[in-house]
């Protein structure tokens, strides 16, 4: 079989044979954690398509309902007892690890097949009308790139029009993925050209290094393109908030590659926080971690380099910058950005609150070449939370280490009620109830464990807190077994075409990137830091 050139025709086994070929020829693969590398294929693997239906949860900071996708046959619950609002669809208005460039993997060719299975069950299924195609672009064809292109075709109606990546390599990739849909694409470099010269494009996928998130987000919004850009939002807050201001000006959706925000194991955590249970009680602290067994490090096969004079035009001096842009200021916020966004976002979602301070310490103790610190240990402080019934302060721990892969990542919140701890990771969540709380109607419902060496009960969506067989709760367990991703972008093409509230808009994003980004900044000072209020907005022009 030909480098990078999969076919329509080709058997699985085919597919691994060349992905496993193509693996050898790279110098270096992405370093994942023990847990999350045994689980890759599960996350990735498509398991069928929301309806046109939609479940109504509760959203947080003032937005509003979150309406997430719903199962055929599942019937509509809201836990507050009030109808969701009605919406019209942005698309009828306008008739409308980031920049990961690695090599392709032995685990990029099963996704590839099984997205390709679930493309073919979604044609062979007539019995529902044709959703509204959409006609997508992807700026940064890299590895997350492909990552959120398979998911994304998993989606009915998604159709690509054109790739965009300064690496001809990632180029050829991606190009080669979407010929296997039938869907024929053009190749650019520049992303001003391709939107030049594809007016057709109605949405963008931005999967580039985090310094030119703001600037090509911000240019796709005002060229009347709604964007669906990963985090970090910027590894700058005025970046970050250049992008706020142009999806407020353009009226175009942004949605921030949060993708926890869309996950249903993290809006069940959500519910037995908050709802009438208040499975923890009062929550007063949080522990979340990202850790790796060595910092990620990349290479790039032999023979195909980006040429200099390209490297030079968009910014970077060698190939190696541009491979492990991550570990330069120039280009990224750091490990505490690159993953630790993910889990303090989850601190501030969960606690309806921003961080008041930080304090940090790291630095880049263990590896001799990039910048930014190989490790960041932060307390956050919290306020009382808007509507949040706390009798007062919360505090968070977050680590990310690039040197041990010990529990990989996951989050906990503790509370004088119980515990729980969650994880995109399905292998991972469990909830313990404080021996002096009263016990839950649910627990008898519920799968007995033991975790950490005390009994616990499975966190399982659809089982915990499922007394009564509640429709709710059924409908998330079976949204839950899709990949994280795909939860995201079918909630921000549902948003394109029926004005579904995003997961995460840009107003958002913004928050997290502002309390992440301080972080470093605390490191740096070696000592407490308060956040001003003000900071977590972006004053309407």
């Amino acid at each position: 079989m030909d480098d990078l050139n999969p076919n329509e025709n080709s058997s699985a086994e085919e597919l691994d044979a060349f992905a496993q070929e193509s693996a050898n020829e790279e110098e270096s693969r992405l370093i994942l954690p023990p847990s999350m590398e045994s689980n890759r294929r599960q996350f990735l693997r498509a398991l069928g398509v929301a309806g046109a239906g939609a479940l109504v949860l509760p959203r947080l900071a003032g937005a509003g309902a979150l309406v997430l996708p719903r199962l055929a046959g599942a019937a509509p619950a809201n836990p507050s007892g009030k109808a969701a609002p009605s919406t019209k669809g942005a698309m009828s208005k306008t008739n409308a690890q980031k920049g990961h460039t690695g090599a392709p993997t032995k685990e990029t060719h099963a996704e590839l097949n099984d997205a390709t299975k679930a493309q073919k069950a979604i044609e062979k299924d007539k019995k529902e009308p044709a959703p509204q195609r959409i006609n997508v672009a992807i700026i940064g064809a890299g590895s997350q790139g492909r990552n959120l292109l398979l998911n994304s075709l998993k989606i009915p109606g998604v159709n690509y029009v054109a790739v965009c990546d300064i690496w001809p390599y990632s180029q050829k990739y991606s190009v080669n993925i979407l010929s296997k849909y039938g869907q024929k694409v053009k190749a650019y470099t520049s992303y001003e050209e391709m939107l030049e010269k594809e007016p057709s494009i109605q949405t963008v996928i931005i999967a580039t290094p985090d310094w030119m998130h703001s600037p090509i987000t911000v240019a796709c919004l005002k060229a009347g393109k709604h964007v669906y850009c990963e985090k970090e939002m910027s590894n700058t807050v005025e970046g970050a908030a250049a992008m706020v201001t142009a999806a407020r000006e353009t009226g175009k959706l942004l949605q921030i590659g949060h993708q926890r925000r869309s996950n249903p194991r993290y809006w069940h955590v959500y519910e037995m926080i908050h709802g009438p249970d208040k499975a923890i009680g009062r929550l007063t602290h949080m522990y979340g971690q990202w850790n790796r067994p060595r910092r990620l490090e990349l290479g790039w096969p032999k023979g195909q380099e980006v040429p200099q004079a390209i490297l030079d035009k968009y910014g970077y001096e060698t190939m190696e910058r541009f491979r492990n842009w991550r570990w330069y200021h120039q280009y990224s916020g750091g490990a505490i950005a690159d993953l630790g966004s993910h889990q303090i976002d989850i601190f501030s979602w969960f606690l309806r609150a921003n961080p008041t301070s930080v304090m940090a310490a790291g630095g880049n103790d263990y590896y001799k070449q990039g910048e930014w610190y190989d490790h960041v240990m932060a307390i956050y402080a919290y306020g009382k939370g808007e509507g949040v019934e706390r009798a007062g302060p919360a505090r968070g721990f977050y680590q990310v280490l690039n040197t041990t892969g010990w529990g990989g990542y996951y989050e906990v919140f503790m509370g004088d009620g119980g515990v729980i701890e969650v994880s995109e990771d399905t292998k991972k969540g469990f909830y313990v109830r404080d021996p002096g709380a009263p016990p839950k109607k649910w627990e008898n419902d519920a799968e007995k464990i033991t975790a950490m060496g005390v009994d616990a009960i499975a966190l399982k969506v659809g089982e915990t807190l499922r007394a009564g067989g509640r429709p709710k709760e059924q409908a998330l367990g079976a949204m839950s077994e899709k990949a994280p991703h795909q939860l995201h972008l079918e909630n921000f093409f549902s948003a394109v075409r029926n004005g579904t509230p995003l997961s995460c808009p840009p107003e958002i994003g913004y928050e997290t990137c502002v309390a992440v980004l301080k972080a470093n900044e605390a490191v740096a000072a070696k000592k407490e830091i308060d956040f001003d209020p003000n900071e977590f907005k972006v004053a309407k022009v």
